[in-house]
């Protein structure tokens, strides 16, 4: 049996290498994935609330939108801050007032409300009563696509 061995005999030279170890990029994309996977539902965490279907199409929107949440138990939510019921008109005013200069062409902020489908219809009606009175009639009310 013969073996073909390196020889230090030789004139010193190595013969090229022509492979490519793809183990460790392999195992750099697999932890990659996985913290992906693992960080991806964290990054869509907000107020838990179980919308109405509907078969509307999504809003374009161009600006951050304000969203406003009311949770099953009735707790109102402003961008995921809980806040009582009698703090909501000086907070929408701060919002509509902040809003309007800085927004193109003065118009108040686009507001996003989202409500659970088992509350009572007159107290989402009380939250959009505020939004109208502060001036925030961009309005949009979110539902989830129905069959999802």
């Amino acid at each position: 049996m013969a073996m073909n061995l390196p020889s230090r005999s030789g004139r010193g030279r190595r013969a090229p290498m022509a492979e490519i170890n793809v183990t460790p990029l392999v195992d750099v994309m697999l932890v990659l994935l996985i913290i992906f996977m693992v960080t991806a539902p964290l990054l869509t965490a907000g107020v838990p609330v179980e919308l109405p279907d509907s078969r509307a199409k999504p809003l374009d929107t161009e600006d951050k939108p304000v969203q406003i949440s009311i949770d099953r138990a009735g707790k109102l939510f402003v961008d995921d801050t809980e806040l009582a019921e009698a703090d909501l008109p000086a907070r929408l005013e701060r919002i509509a007032s902040a809003g309007s200069g800085a927004r193109a062409g003065g118009r108040p902020p686009q507001v996003f409300l989202r409500a659970d489908r088992g509350l009572d219809y007159g107290r989402v009606m009380r939250v959009m009563g505020e939004l109208n009175r502060a001036g925030l009639n961009r309005v949009a009310l979110v539902t989830v696509e129905e069959g999802s």
